[in-house]
């Protein structure tokens, strides 16, 4: 018998994998984002429903219990993510420089109203 916990979490994950499709099918999703995203919410689905698997694998890896395991995978991941951001953001804000400095070197310069004389 399933656990508030799993059914909430499942619904929840559900929820997600919907919006992981529908961003993919509405074209801001990369092929690649959807299978990284389907797959590892499919992989919380599994490891909610069935949290003996997260034990066995657990100790497949070495580790002691699966909600070990589970937290020590998230942690890498989600420095891998914020990693990814960072570099985003870095491009960004390196591309949005280039970009003012070209706007800014095609505009005509306005006279100045304190230096200019009528």
């Amino acid at each position: 018998m399933m656990s508030i916990t799993q059914i909430s979490l499942t619904v929840f994950l559900l929820f997600a994998v919907s919006r992981v499709f529908l961003r993919f099918r509405g074209g801001s999703l990369s092929l690649l984002g959807f299978v990284f995203w389907t797959i590892l919410f499919n992989s919380a689905i599994i490891a909610v429903l069935f949290p003996v698997l997260t034990s066995q694998v657990a100790v497949i890896l070495g580790i002691g219990r699966g909600a070990d395991a589970i937290l020590y995978t998230s942690v890498v991941i989600l420095f891998y993510l914020v990693f990814r951001l960072y570099v985003y953001i870095k491009d960004i804000r390196l591309e949005i420089t280039e970009l003012v400095s070209k706007l800014a070197l095609k505009r005509p310069k306005k006279h100045d109203r304190k230096t200019s004389k009528h």
